[in-house]
């Protein structure tokens, strides 16, 4: 079906990228980490690919295998299409609120690309864009054509058929203009804090956070807070109202130039697009117990969701005395008066001063003191990948006589160790005790609560900080690179 000539003067306008200079590998980042989440947790569905077309449902509970963190090569190519369609399916069906996908495909391939025995779908694509460009609105208008399906077994199977055109130089554009259309360009615009901003900025395509969030929770809104942010005078920042298959973490925010809210940073599966200056990379873990919180943790994400709530800074962490009265009245928190005062006194509150003030209040009161001074420590591995290749000192080639690294996507594995959870004051404190005089405490507290393991850094640590506070982590080889 053909879409009116306006509505792709509109589209074109906002998607500012020569679709020449279109890469992939970039945009597809964000595709791979809902690829993740039907590899690991769903592959015994993806093995029954009569299942798989016939009874697809987003929402499947969980019941498949853990894939080994080495055995991502033994999964077949039928299996690892079968995950990329599900997960395109998923992206496109959520972007149209569960009742619709749009797919986005191109009139020059005709009305069907089912190849002969003679010719591979490939070698159809390829024929069919040779000297394909666009330049302009009316050049995309002219070869862009749109197919709308409501059933999703129809979708999946049409997803498959085109899945060569996906793969070729101009997939990652089609996919982002089905995602939109998905919406509806009305709905996106109306998702949107300032709609005269491009969605992909030239001349290097980057997504805007609009288009992160559109193929994240299916909303393009602008920003990675929870809810709305309300400025004064019916204006409204607009940020993610539900809780999301897959996160997101940034590392705007170690830099203190966002703050993501918890339906981001605590998805349904533990997988979250990285968002550095130039590129998204994905960490996961391969269990869903990563994620689980101990009654101080819940406590902790109850007291932070109720305080973000009445933060209209922008994400600076202050809010004012009377929504701090709401806080305390949400949270059942019965501050002593002098405490109460202090906290007040200067027409503001700050989130590192009420935490503190929690930590050292009876959980009787509502607060997060604990006598046995063994906070939960946690331990457990995070698994990080860059698709972009890079050099890896651990492995060479031989090139005229001489090694040289090779290049290739990375891998890591990571040790996450969250230490308790005391105050810093504390920490600081506790970490300058020398060795010698440790090694004379012999009672059950100080054997349990030990301290962080010796830690190495990187970009991704500050990213992982923002999830899990104070996380230490540690890797063998090359460090992980999230550009």
């Amino acid at each position: 079906m053909k879409v009116g000539h306006v509505a792709f003067w509109q589209l074109y306008n906002k998607l500012q990228v020569n679709l020449d200079k279109n890469q992939s590998e970039g945009k597809f980042n964000l595709n791979k980490a809902f690829v993740l989440k039907y590899i690991l947790f769903f592959l015994d569905e993806l093995k029954d690919t009569v299942s798989l077309q016939q009874n697809w449902d987003p929402s499947t509970k969980f019941k498949s295998q853990i894939v080994s963190s080495n055995n991502f090569s033994s999964l077949t190519e039928d299996v690892k299409v079968s995950a990329l369609v599900r997960s395109m399916g998923e992206i496109l069906y959520m972007c149209g609120s569960n009742g619709r996908a749009v797919i986005a495909t191109l009139s020059i391939l005709g009305n069907d690309i089912q190849h002969s025995e003679e010719i591979s779908k490939d070698e159809v694509i390829t024929k069919a864009l040779e000297g394909l460009s666009i330049e302009s609105a009316l050049d995309l208008h002219k070869v862009l054509r749109v197919e709308t399906y409501t059933s999703q077994a129809s979708v999946l199977k049409r997803l498959e058929a085109l899945m060569p055109l996906f793969n070729s130089r101009i997939g990652a554009l089609l996919f982002l203009i089905s995602a939109l259309l998905s919406r509806g360009l009305d709905l996106i615009q109306a998702d949107r804090d300032d709609p005269s901003l491009p969605l992909v900025t030239a001349p290097f395509g980057h997504a805007s956070q609009e288009v992160v969030n559109l193929l994240l929770c299916g909303h393009a809104v602008s920003n990675v807070f929870d809810g709305r942010m309300d400025l004064g005078g019916g204006m409204f920042l607009k940020g993610v109202s539900h809780n999301v298959e897959v996160g997101f973490l940034t590392l705007l925010e170690s830099l203190n130039f966002c703050k993501v809210g918890q339906y981001l940073k605590c998805p349904k599966w533990p997988i979250w697009v990285v968002g550095s200056e130039s590129h998204y990379t994905v960490l996961f873990a391969l269990n869903t117990s990563v994620q689980n919180e101990n009654e101080l943790e819940e406590r902790e994400s109850q007291l932070r969701k109720a305080f973000d709530a009445q933060d209209n800074s922008g994400g600076g962490g202050f809010i004012s005395v009377e929504g701090f009265h709401q806080v305390l009245r949400e949270t059942n928190v019965k501050l002593p008066q002098e405490k109460l005062e202090h906290l007040c006194s200067t027409g503001y509150i700050v989130w590192s001063e009420f935490w503190q003030v929690i930590l050292d209040l009876d959980k009787s009161l509502g607060g997060l003191k604990d006598s046995s001074g063994l906070m939960g420590k946690k331990v457990f591995d995070l698994y990080h990948f860059n698709g972009i290749a890079k050099s890896d000192r651990n492995g060479s080639q031989v090139n005229f006589g001489v090694d040289s690294p090779l290049q290739r996507p990375r891998l890591t594995k990571l040790q996450v160790s969250v230490p308790p959870r005391w105050t810093p004051e504390e920490f600081m404190a506790d970490a300058t005790i020398s060795s010698a005089s440790s090694r004379t405490e012999s009672s059950d507290k100080d054997t349990e609560v030990s301290k962080p393991e010796p830690s190495q850094h990187a970009p991704l640590v500050d990213c992982i900080r923002t999830r899990w506070p104070r996380a230490t982590c540690s890797w063998l080889g090359d460090p992980p690179s999230i550009v």
